[in-house]
Parts: C-alpha cells; structure tokens; sequence
C-alpha cells in the first residue's frame, strides 16, 4: 500500500509550543519498522494551480509571499518560514498523490494531512491549506476529463476527527458533488461550527459504545442522501481517551472498530478511498502514534482485500 509523508520538512517551531511535529517522523519510522506492506514516498507540493481549485488567489499568494498578517498567523496557529510554505503544501500534494493512488489501488494514504480547519480564504486550528478539499477537486477534474464523464466524479469526505470540519464544510457549501460527514465533540473547537451536509456532535466523556452508535447511524443516512464515486477518510487520532484536547474518550479498540467500519463501507461499494491523519495531541505522543499503526494495519487489509479482486 502506498503512503505518502513530507516530513523531511519540519516547522521551526517555538520552544514550547503545543503541536506536536515529531509525531509524523516517529509514525514513518514504525511504518519502516513494522509495517513492510506499506510503500512509502516522499510528497511532491501542491502547485498554485491545485491549491486555487479550493483557496483564494490572494490567500495563496499571501501565505507563498509571507505576508499574512499577525492575526491571520496565530488563528493558524504557527508562525510564518518558508518551512510552513512547503511542508504545507507536500501535505496537500501528499493528499492528492494518495487519491490518484486509490484510484487505481483501492486505498492509499496521507501520514498527515487532514487539514479541516483551513478555509477558501484563510487557514486555523493548525490548518494552512486544506488538502482534502484541494485533493478532491484536482480528483474530481482529472476523472472527469480522463473519463469523458458529464458532471465530476461524487465526493464523500468522512471526517472523524474530533474537532468539526470546519473549512472543509465551508469550502463545499452548496456543492452537491461533495458531501461531508463530521462526527465530532459538540463543545470542542472549533467553537463556532460550520454546518457540513452531516453534523453529529457529541457530548464530552462519549466512549466507545455511544460513538460507534452514533457512527453506524450516520453512514446509514450518508448511504440513504447520496452515492459517492470515492472517499476521503479523516481518521483523527484525538477521540483517543488519551488525547490532551479531544475530551473524548474512545479506546484504541474502539478507534480500530470505527476504522474498520469506514473502510468496510467503502470496501463494499468499490469505493477508492484515500486516508489521512488528522489530529492526534496524546499526554504521550506514544499513543497517538500507535492510534494511527492501528489504522494503517486496517488500511492494508483492505488494499490486500483490492489487490486480491484485481488479480
């Protein structure tokens, strides 16, 4: 399986700060250690052209120039180098090699992006660019072309991180090509949510039982409103009980069964699906990382599972 990563690429951050970067090094280096099946690449950046498919001109312009203004730097939340500039966009370019990718393959991922809070015309939450959002037009505009289609290829983001998809809800408003599912903490960031096609909020403390409930009610209503052609997996490590900032409390079984409904669902409708990481901000950073392990050994089963169908 295929998987794409930028960390070589690494944001100067100050002393202090709450981000937690080395997660994405230390997710790689297990993926070398233990996991053989998966196929890691270095990311290539996003172009100008791709990133205007879903942000501002100006926007773009401002964040590749440095001259985002101190306000719009902090609601993203890092500080303006030329290391922002382009680890942001390879998590963007990551996005799309992995959405290409499954269309061949069935599965294929991201090590980070899941950039939700990023907006048409700004960035937040940690958020510059929106690579989901930016990945599906530039997929929806190769398919439709190489496919001689009529209208673009039908886009269902599964966003189950657990902060709302905020930018990524907005960047869609009124575009019936896509359809974006956000299973979430009701009371968590960001605190003024912007309605998606499909909003579940959850109460702070929600564990395994409740989220898996409210899971398997949503992908019924997703299935029953509209029929994708491919799918992007937000699989946000944060409802883990150990989460410094998810105030959920999912165990890792309970985030391995949620995983494992989201690619059965896809795995049953033929469905490519491209995943991505999201957040993760463990007490120990251990645990976040071993959140997304668990998530990519059910990502591989199941490009096995498409391997196994082409052959």
């Amino acid at each position: 399986m295929k998987a794409f990563y930028s960390t070589r690429f690494v944001l100067p951050l100050p002393p202090g700060h709450r981000f937690p970067m080395g997660k994405y090094e230390r997710l790689r280096d297990r993926l070398v250690a233990e996991q053989p099946g998966v196929t890691l690449a270095q990311a290539e950046p996003a172009s100008d052209a791709e990133l205007a498919l879903a942000h501002a001109p100006r926007y773009i312009a401002d964040v590749a120039q440095g001259t985002l203004s101190a306000t719009a730097q902090r609601e993203i939340g890092f500080p303006w180098s030329e290391a922002m500039v382009e680890r942001s966009r390879r998590s963007v370019g990551a996005s799309v090699l992995a959405a290409r990718v499954a269309q061949a393959e069935g599965v294929a991922a991201n090590l980070a992006g899941g950039t939700h809070h990023a907006s048409a015309d700004a960035g937040g939450g940690y958020c510059v660019f929106n690579d989901i959002a930016v990945a599906a037009r530039v997929l929806q505009r190769e398919q439709q072309a190489a496919r001689g289609l009529a209208r673009p290829p039908r886009v269902a983001v599964v966003d189950l991180d657990v902060h709302q998809g905020n930018g990524t809800a907005a960047i869609f408003a009124g575009d019936a090509s896509v359809f974006t599912l956000s299973l979430h903490g009701e009371k968590n960031f960001p605190f003024r949510k912007v309605a998606g096609d499909l909003d579940v909020g959850l109460p702070d403390g929600a564990g395994d039982a409740d989220y898996l409930d409210a899971l398997d009610l949503a992908m019924v209503e997703l299935d029953s409103r509209f029929r994708p052609d491919a799918v992007f997996y937000l699989a946000g490590a944060d409802p883990h009980e150990g989460d410094r900032l998810g105030r959920l409390k999912l165990t890792y079984d309970g985030l391995m069964a949620r995983d494992r409904r989201v690619f059965d669902w896809a795995w049953r409708r033929r469905l490519p699906l491209a995943l991505s990481m999201g957040g993760g901000y463990g007490h120990d950073i251990g645990t976040t990382v071993q959140v997304q392990m668990n998530t990519f050994a059910i990502a591989l089963e199941y490009w096995r599972r498409w391997q196994n169908v082409a052959r």
